[in-house]
């Protein structure tokens, strides 16, 4: 597929002064310039302190939130925290339980079944929490959009305070607080917070009321960190003061399960990279599968026998996880190939037996190998239940928005929605989706790879390399910085896995350079020895048997003119 390669314009007077000032290379000193990092801001970027972190209490709502929990603290009132179960969810949860319990009262949680309840408050939960006489619910990654719900709890006595960081309504809850930096009257600075970072602001808040040491709230960052990092929020602001900091501590994190489950990943170095292929998955696996208390209970034990047992529970929902993911997949691809639905410009298809809890994994993958937006539904009776992920450049919120008339319920946002259609509106529902996608003229739509800068081999060194590591950590909104490097000969390549993979060595005049590009093997058959070739991709170092070697790690390859 042809890609359109971007390259940021470079002003070399701004990178010299820069570099000059912060006594930086002068590549690193450009990526801070393209990332838009203002001059003001640099030092707070590459070194953020505690002393970075904004006021908690500029959040919405902040104070009467504070103000009732302390009220609950001090009357040791029953309180039941209600979260999602994703990473986001458990996290927040972990957070919020551990520092409440440490001030000496009991708090229960309450996490959905995301098989059989679906995200987000319900009345059978809310009758279940009644019933138990809990005098005070706080919602942590989910309840802004809960308005029937939090009217009908309100109906039954019970207080409910909101803490969200999805988008807002017309309309908020009837909640005693909703502390949620997206609120239309929102002062507070970052409003890209996850879920956990809203409930991190509110043990900050809560500690500073109570006149605590920082060290109260601030030992929790390693536990914030992970959720943070695992839910794809902007790692700028505040996200990027909580991750950088949250990872130190994720190096010597006190958390037992936490550990465990890094030892398990086997990963070397703890990044963020780490986080979202290693610990993320393991974690999101047990919410997928419907086995969410697992997690939040690994991440709160204290018994070293009970974590290696949880520990090996999550690896085992991973790889049940894989295994539904790898079969829904093949089956979905026979379906597009044989009814050539990647001819059209978008694909809807549906399935028997398909895995509520990873069909959207398996969404993303179609939209990333056609480059077209995917929905897929699971038949259930007389119903079709899905997700749907998105390309940039087409809004599949606002797609469904024009079709509802052929959906039963659907929610989320431009590039992901859950859905659920009635299983004879399916064919008109794909009809018109199909209509309005073509509208939309995805064909045309080119997928841009954001390039930092063009460099030479001559100019790379294990020190520009390592240089990079400032910026991390990577992720949304602070991505890997990528360079293109032109007129390149190939002095050896060959494909690896069976053909999966590709590994090269290049050459420039009397530098050579290995690369390896993942998933890129058919270009084994594309190009040959001393062909002259033009390359974007990432800087590594590739650690092989104690020694080190640079490496590119290519993401896209073009015959040099």
């Amino acid at each position: 597929m042809n890609k359109k390669w971007q390259i940021y314009e470079t002003d070399e007077i701004e990178i010299e002064k820069l570099s000059k000032k912060y006594n930086l290379n002068k590549l690193l000193a450009s990526i801070l310039i393209n990332r838009k990092i203002e001059e003001q801001n640099i030092e707070v970027f590459l070194k953020p302190t505690r002393q970075n972190f904004h006021d908690p209490f500029l959040m919405p709502d902040m104070n009467i939130a504070v103000e009732r929990i302390i009220r609950a603290i001090d009357n040791k009132e029953k309180i039941i925290v209600y979260g999602d179960y994703d990473v986001d969810g458990i996290t927040s949860i972990t957070v919020l339980k551990s520092f409440l319990e440490e001030r000496g009262i009991q708090v229960d949680q309450y996490i959905p079944n995301r098989l059989e309840e679906g995200y987000g408050l319900n009345k059978p939960a809310i009758d279940e929490i009644v019933k138990n006489n809990y005098n005070l619910m706080i919602t942590v990654d989910c309840g802004i959009s809960a308005i029937e719900e939090i009217d009908y709890a309100n109906s039954l006595g019970l207080e409910t305070i909101v803490t969200d960081h999805h988008e807002v309504g017309d309309t908020i809850p009837k909640a005693i607080a909703v502390v949620d930096a997206k609120r239309k009257n929102n002062q507070y600075p970052c409003r890209d917070l996850a879920g956990v970072g809203v409930v991190f602001k509110l043990i900050q808040a809560i500690g500073i009321q109570l006149g605590l040491e920082e060290k109260e709230y601030l030992k929790y960052l390693d536990i914030v960190c992970v959720g943070t990092i695992s839910d794809i929020v902007p790692l700028v602001d505040e996200n990027r003061v909580i991750a950088k900091l949250g990872l130190m501590l994720v190096q010597q994190t006190k958390n037992m399960g936490l550990k465990s489950l890094l030892i398990s990943s086997g990963y070397k170095n703890i990044d963020s990279n780490t986080i979202s292929f290693g610990v993320a998955p393991r974690i999101n696996a047990c919410g997928r599968m419907g086995h969410a208390e697992e997690a939040l209970k690994l991440f709160l034990s204290k018994d070293i026998y009970e974590v290696n047992e949880l520990t090996k529970k999550l690896n085992e929902y991973n790889a049940l996880r894989q295994e539904k993911e790898k079969a829904i997949y093949e089956d979905a691809i026979k379906k597009i190939e044989k009814n050539k639905l990647n001819e059209k410009s978008a694909i809807i298809i549906g399935g028997e037996n398909w895995h509520h809890g990873v069909i959207g994994i398996v969404s993303s993958k179609i939209t990333d190998l056609y480059f077209k937006p995917s929905i897929l539904l699971c038949y259930e009776d007389d119903l079709a239940k899905g997700s749907g992920r998105s390309i940039p450049g087409f809004d599949l919120h606002e797609a469904l928005m024009k079709c509802q008339d052929t959906i039963e319920r659907f929610g989320g946002h431009a590039m992901a929605i859950g859905i659920t259609i009635k299983k004879d509106k399916f064919e008109e529902f794909s009809r018109k989706f199909e209509e309005i996608a073509k509208e939309a003229k995805i064909d045309e739509i080119i997928p841009v790879i954001n390039i930092d800068a063009k460099i030479n081999l001559s100019e790379i060194s294990k020190e520009i390399v390592e240089s990079l590591k400032q910026l991390e950590p990577f992720g949304e909104g602070n991505k890997t910085p990528v360079f293109v490097f032109k007129n390149l000969k190939i002095d050896s390549i060959r494909a690896l896995s069976e053909g999966k993979h590709i590994k090269m060595t290049l050459k420039e005049e009397n530098t050579v350079i290995n690369a390896i590009g993942f998933n890129l093997g058919y270009l084994a058959d594309e190009y040959i020895i001393g062909d002259k070739i033009d390359i974007v991709g990432t800087l590594e170092i590739n650690s092989f048997n104690g020694v080190d070697n640079l490496q590119i790690n290519i993401k896209d390859v073009m015959k040099s003119i």
